[in-house]
């Protein structure tokens, strides 16, 4: 069941009414909630219920006997919940991809081999809510928190449908308090989420869906185009997997606040960062925060010297790009991410140790003349590190090695303007559609911005107000197409 779909409107018109009705119900309440987190997760198919069931119940008795436990038994229990939850991931995600990849290992060395691929289908979210689940035990044998002593309310920190299949990520102790207590629900609060829903949906189906429309033709069949077309692409995706992923987040949380619940933002204007740490500040927070407290800080951080930190800064990324799907690709993609990381530090660690050797004279100069240049020299890091990440979701994007050689050797042929217009000589549209799809989100970014707030237009009189709702709901009716495609993030 997807948010921008007719059959999702009904089913939540339906568990909305009952869910009022019994506002003053907790426990019903929230039997209502687990009940429909699982209609709405089995929706696509009810046997992958099963694994929700199973990183539910081995994570609640963990963190309960985790909690009990003398230290050197909480190490056990805890080991076994990473073990299940990461064999979980493992078996349906990347068995058939580590088969592939050591079968072409051995092809290369001269031993022929034939793999038994289990051919699975990837259960929609599972490494969403098996990284929540998993660190739920992993505070509470750190002391962080205490072992929640509801399994009702704990099933429902697990299943908890708005942000079950793709994100954001939760930590137990944002979300479990908020299912543990009575909620109310006031007019602003489902006013906000109104819009956060209105907002996140104008960005699924009128930017990101159109822009796909863009982008797909030409990083299915590189061959066939030249470097201004698959520029074009490039750049397509780049704000395609920006407001279908942020679209997702804005839906969960709108329909999250709607039930009284608060969701922790997951992007805050991620192109506009000057850097690869900030951008990953601002993109996919909750991950970004999960991957640092949960693997690179345990890796060891910063706190064993430079080369230690850049190779825990490399494993990281890995990972991280691993996570996100079973692919090469995807790690390489991370692998570049990490190199941006290092030699952002490697030059942000050298340009402090050239600043600590100027005099205080000179570094009071110094600092009026970069107040005097912030300006451009912001812009200038901002767009120059936008075109990296455009490099970034090239390869993210790229189905394999060979689309993506083609795609980079093709972006140093066919320039002359007309290949700009389009993904072929023919169609002639592609560069404006890309620019009247991506208009309406540079300006509200620019709102966002000049606010200082993702809320801004909420901010805004009421007339200005009403009209941003207008032209969403008007985009909507005439550019959208409800029940089509599924979000991008479904696949991870």
């Amino acid at each position: 069941m997807m948010f921008n779909s007719t059959v999702f409107a009904s089913f939540f018109a339906v568990f909305f009414l009952l869910y009022v009705m019994l506002r003053h119900r907790l426990h019903a309440q929230n039997l209502l909630l687990l009940a429909a987190s699982y209609v709405f997760y089995g929706w696509w198919d009810y046997r992958f219920l099963s694994l929700i069931l199973v990183s539910t119940l081995v994570d609640y008795a963990c963190g309960r006997l985790v909690e009990r436990a003398s230290n050197r038994s909480a190490r056990l229990w805890v080991t076994i919940s990473v073990l299940v939850n990461l064999g979980i991931l493992a078996c349906f995600k990347y068995c058939d991809f580590f088969l592939e990849s050591t079968a072409a290992v051995l092809s290369s060395l001269g031993i022929s081999t034939e793999p038994r691929l289990l051919n699975i289908v990837l259960p929609v979210g599972i490494s969403f809510y098996t990284f929540q689940t998993m660190s739920y035990t992993i505070d509470v044998f750190r002391g962080k928190l205490p072992a929640h002593r509801s399994l009702l309310e704990f099933a429902v920190f697990v299943a908890f449908f708005p942000q079950l299949v793709a994100g954001p990520i939760c930590r137990a102790s944002q979300l479990l308090p908020q299912i543990a207590r009575r909620r109310s629900i006031d007019a602003e609060q489902a006013s906000t989420g109104c819009y956060w829903f209105l907002w996140g949906l104008f960005k699924k189906v009128v930017i990101a869906d159109q822009l796909a429309m863009l982008a797909d033709p030409v990083f299915t069949n590189p061959e066939y185009y030249h470097g201004g077309a698959i520029l074009v692409a490039v750049y397509a995706f780049t704000f395609q997997i920006y407001c279908d992923f942020s679209g997702y987040t804005d839906m969960a949380r709108g329909v999250a606040a709607t039930l009284g619940f608060d969701l922790p933002p997951n992007f805050n204007l991620p192109y506009l960062a000057r850097n690869p740490s900030e951008f990953w500040q601002r993109w996919h927070m909750t991950l970004s925060t999960w991957l640092r407290d949960y693997l690179y800080v345990p890796l060891g951080g910063n706190r064993k010297g430079l080369t230690r930190t850049c190779i825990n800064l490399m494993l990281t990324m890995m990972l991280g790009g691993l996570w996100h799907g079973a692919a090469w690709t995807f790690v390489i993609w991370g692998a570049f991410h990490g190199l941006l990381l290092i030699a952002y530090r490697l030059c942000t660690r050298t340009s402090q140790t050239a600043e600590a050797g100027r005099s205080e004279a000179e570094g009071s100069a110094a600092g009026q003349n970069t107040r005097t240049k912030r300006p451009l020299s912001s812009f200038l890091s901002v767009f120059g590190f936008f075109h990296l990440t455009c490099v970034g979701w090239l390869i993210f994007r790229a189905p394999s090695f060979d689309a993506l050689s083609k795609m980079l050797a093709g972006l140093a042929t066919g320039w002359p303007w007309w290949m700009l217009t389009g993904a072929n000589s023919l169609q002639g549209t592609g560069f404006f559609v890309l620019a009247a799809a991506v208009t309406p989100l540079l300006i509200m970014a620019w709102i966002q911005y000049r606010g200082r707030t993702c809320n801004a237009v909420l901010q805004q009189a009421p007339f200005w107000r009403g009209a941003a709702y207008a032209c969403m709901f008007l985009g909507i009716v005439m550019f959208g197409d409800v029940d089509d495609k599924p979000f991008i993030y479904f696949q991870f």
